[in-house]
């Protein structure tokens, strides 16, 4: 493996967040306490002490429950969020497809924000032009382009961001449970898309409670247990070993 480039490499992670402990119903109120020093927090660690390394080409599937702490992690990795300790370093670009409708204005139509996002994304003017009928072939939303994407269902929405992140080939794509919301085909045809960025060396993170997908797309596999790494491997001896876990 020492000759492939170290494309994420988490070490020692662990994030934190500060949960209220009290019930405020209003701003003002917050405010007050705010001044006064009133406020009180629990403290939550969402990660704890997670290290992984990802080298250019694997496919990496993160695996859990509910509130495991899957996609906190990797809205640090994405830059999102700060951790609390530990350090994440990152080479390249990425494609970060983790919230539903991250990156766009709700109130403007798809053709507004396919160059606004890309923008987000670094891309120019020019070159979302020369890529626009390529995403909204793709998307399939060719009737719907000047509507607002809030009139958008969750799957046109999910159709319509993974055609603008994956449209140019991204060193590192990560990949949320957003597709989950697709119909079949259409998760057919991003996953057919995904083969083909890591044939020609995209690095993929992806969570889904989906694990025949998982073992489908990915070599590699985290299991995280309570924001805890409860194992790290060969995606299918990870996946099973999860699957075993839940029958009991």
């Amino acid at each position: 493996m020492a000759d492939k480039q170290v494309m994420v490499d988490v070490d020692q992670v662990t994030i934190r967040f500060n949960l209220s402990s009290q019930k405020i119903d209003n701003l003002k109120e917050y405010f007050i306490k705010f001044i006064k020093k009133e406020l009180m927090f629990q403290e939550f660690l969402a990660v704890k002490d997670v290290s992984f390394t990802v080298h250019r080409g694997e496919a990496w599937g993160l695996i859990g429950t509910n509130g495991s702490g899957k996609s906190t992690l990797l809205k640090a990795i994405s830059g999102i969020i700060k951790p609390y300790q530990g350090k994440i370093t990152i080479n390249g670009s990425i494609a970060p497809l983790i919230e539903l409708g991250a990156g766009f204005d709700q109130e403007c139509t798809a053709r507004e924000n396919i160059f606004l996002n890309g923008c987000v994304l670094g891309h120019s003017l020019k070159y979302m032009e020369e890529h626009f009928d390529e995403i909204v072939e793709f998307a399939e939303i060719e009737k719907f382009l000047d509507s607002p994407i809030k009139n958008y269902s969750s799957g046109m929405k999910a159709r319509l961001g993974f055609a603008i992140a994956t449209m140019v080939k991204p060193d590192i794509l990560i990949v949320d449970e957003v597709l989950a919301v697709g119909d079949y085909k259409f998760r057919q045809k991003c996953e057919k898309r995904m083969k083909e960025l890591l044939a020609g060396g995209t690095t993929l993170l992806y969570v889904s409670h989906n694990i025949a997908e998982v073992k489908r797309l990915c070599d590699h596999a985290l299991w995280i247990d309570k924001g805890n790494t409860r194992m790290i491997g060969e995606v299918n001896e990870v996946c099973d070993a999860y699957m075993e876990e839940m029958k009991n």
